[in-house]
């Protein structure tokens, strides 16, 4: 360290909260994800009759009253409602409380891929058939990304640094890590950090299905997401949030607050490549997490457990090539799953569940199983813990997240007594 440098402050995890396709909370959905139980079933939201694919991963029973005020849940889109229902979650969990003392040093950062479509379509609507005096005047912020944020802020009085990130599907990785930065520059001592999507509604069916994205397999929707499997035919949209809170070391330890994990590397890249395409050899995410371990300074043998972005589609078999370039022959003996399998691809929330999901499994010592994988794609050779969750003792693991526009986000966490 140079003179007149500030040691780098270390970041923990001291709160979660999830809603997802699985259950509403941290512990229903962890009990059903190590259970190998699947999310997905038929679209119920709107009339799916004329769509090649009719199934998502739906979030059931949540109701916003739970979380907001009668009068302010029309403001909102639902992926705000997720956002503040898993914030509220995390900051329960944490026993953080906000006051004028600590205000300025708390922050909100929760993304979104895709944020309020459902509200832009109904308003769309509204408009072409009712005229522009019909449409809300709630309608822009309750459609519009860093609302989750803001919302999120209000709620609690968080005054620290506010901020979204809006990458696709790596938004939730991207935002755990912007903010694990802004803690360890000292802007703030807590974070609320994650992911939040609600997008099972026409337009974005219809987009991804054109792209021939999408599984078509109506007729058993619970296997038709199936990553690494010789059959998939696509992944299935879901929705939800995930939200961490983290804190800075020593403020967690000042309060005695139980510490799930550390989060010790962060890193993004770019392909540089294709608007939705990773390129063959994965160069951009094999510089990607080659970066969050080096940034980590963690040797590669201490990570066992890798949380893979594996969609369910044709790039599968790229992360694991990258997987396989990254620790050499250690691949082969390092457990990877993919928790898509019973989740679906929540899109800009999947790297906020799936840094709970990563964050669990450390600190319970349980790796969640990849199911569905029936027939093996013989080009996807790893250890995939198909089937059933395992117990293991893992020092640090990984949480992998790519998206269109090639981008890449490689999240590394470990015990803090590692």
């Amino acid at each position: 360290m140079k003179s007149g440098e500030r040691p780098q402050r270390r970041v923990v995890v001291t709160g979660l909260g999830l809603v997802t396709p699985l259950g509403i909370g941290v512990e229903h959905t962890w009990q059903a994800l190590c259970e190998g139980q699947s999310g997905i079933g038929p679209i119920t939201q709107f009339n799916v009759k004329d769509y090649p694919c009719q199934i998502a991963g739906e979030v059931k029973g949540f109701d916003p009253a739970d979380y907001i005020e009668k009068k302010d849940i029309k403001k909102m889109d639902r992926f705000i409602h997720f956002a503040i229902a898993a914030s509220q979650e995390a900051m329960d969990d944490a026993g953080l409380q906000i006051t004028a003392d600590n205000a300025e040093k708390v922050g909100v950062y929760i993304g979104s891929g895709m944020g309020g479509l459902p509200g832009i379509e109904q308003y769309h609507q509204v408009l072409q058939e009712k005229g522009p005096s019909r449409v809300s005047p709630f309608f822009i912020p309750m459609v519009i990304i860093n609302l989750a944020s803001g919302q999120v802020a209000i709620r609690f009085g968080a005054r620290g640094p506010n901020s979204c990130a809006v990458t696709a599907c790596a938004t939730g990785n991207h935002c755990i890590g912007d903010a694990f930065r802004i803690i360890q520059r000292g802007e703030a001592d807590a974070m609320l950090a994650g992911g939040a999507e609600s997008t099972i509604c026409p337009l974005c069916l219809a987009g991804f299905a054109s792209a021939k994205a999408l599984s078509r397999r109506n007729d058993d929707p619970t296997s038709a997401s199936r990553p690494f499997d010789r059959d998939r035919d696509g992944f299935v949209v879901s929705e939800g949030a995930g939200v961490l809170l983290l804190e800075e070391l020593e403020s967690a330890r000042r309060r005695g607050s139980k510490i799930y994990a550390e989060i010790a590397g962060y890193a993004m890249t770019s392909d540089a490549f294709h608007i939705t395409a990773p390129p063959d050899e994965g160069t951009g995410a094999v510089t990607c997490m080659e970066r969050a371990i080096q940034d980590a300074g963690v040797p590669k043998d201490t990570i066992g457990y890798v949380n893979a972005h594996a969609t369910s589609t044709f790039a599968d078999k790229i992360e694991t090539r990258v997987i396989k370039e990254v620790f050499g022959e250690q691949a082969y003996d390092l457990p990877v799953s993919s928790t898509k399998s019973m989740t679906g691809h929540l899109l800009g929330a999947a790297g906020g569940i799936e840094a709970v999901f990563t964050t669990l499994a450390i600190n319970k010592s349980l790796l969640p199983p990849t199911i569905n994988l029936t027939n093996r794609d013989p080009e996807c050779d790893l250890d995939y813990i198909p089937g059933k969750a395992r117990d293991a003792h893992v020092t640090a693991a990984i949480s992998n997240a790519f998206g269109f526009g090639g981008v890449n986000a490689c999240l590394l966490l470990k015990r803090l007594d590692a």
